[in-house]
């Protein structure tokens, strides 16, 4: 789990790209501060992907539990880092302005954290009732989970919305499921 070094982001290049023609002034300042924290932990990552991805193994067994926090803000490559903060923008930029920026942080904050805990809970449970040692040794990194849940907390604050997934229009409540398919396949590990 290593990023390839010397070549051109052009994921990076893409979301750049994306926030200039939405505006750098249009989006709001918590959404902002997350996308760049994420870009720069991309560029200068703290550890290595080995050495801040979440598993059973890691957080349960080792008791490393700093990779609670440090594993939502690391990305896999570029497109992963893309997708994930692209769909950062427009749930931000929605929610944000619902929620205001202080409420909106702390629900990121909360977010980045339980999700780690939710997703070491599960692979535990699969290990333990699949009897199935893998379960314990995946490891995880990047946004989607926070995500997921922030497109769970959308739905609930716009409801009866329809959303567009891969140009299929799907009622809002379900499209988060559809996004998480799409994204599995798209993007798989």
């Amino acid at each position: 789990m290593q990023r390839r070094q010397g070549r051109v982001n052009a994921g990076l290049l893409l979301l750049l790209y994306q926030i200039s023609q939405i505006g750098i002034q249009n989006v709001p300042p918590v959404t902002l501060g997350v996308i760049a924290l994420n870009v720069f932990l991309f560029l200068n990552p703290v550890r290595t992907l080995s050495e801040v991805c979440i598993s059973v193994n890691e957080a349960i067994y080792k008791k490393n539990w700093q990779r609670l926090l440090l594993s939502p803000f690391h990305h896999a490559d570029d497109w992963h880092l893309y997708y994930n903060m692209i769909s950062m923008l427009w749930k931000g930029i929605m929610l944000e302005k619902k929620l205001k920026s202080i409420w909106f942080a702390y629900i990121i904050a909360v977010f980045s954290v339980l999700i780690g805990v939710v997703y070491v809970l599960l692979e535990f449970l699969l290990m333990e009732i699949l009897d199935d040692p893998s379960y314990g040794m995946s490891c995880g990194v990047g946004f989607s989970g926070v995500l997921f849940a922030l497109k769970v907390l959308n739905n609930h604050y716009n409801p009866g919305r329809v959303s567009t997934v891969l140009g299929l229009r799907i009622s809002s409540k379900y499209a988060c499921w559809v996004e998480l398919v799409a994204i599995h396949f798209i993007a798989p590990g």
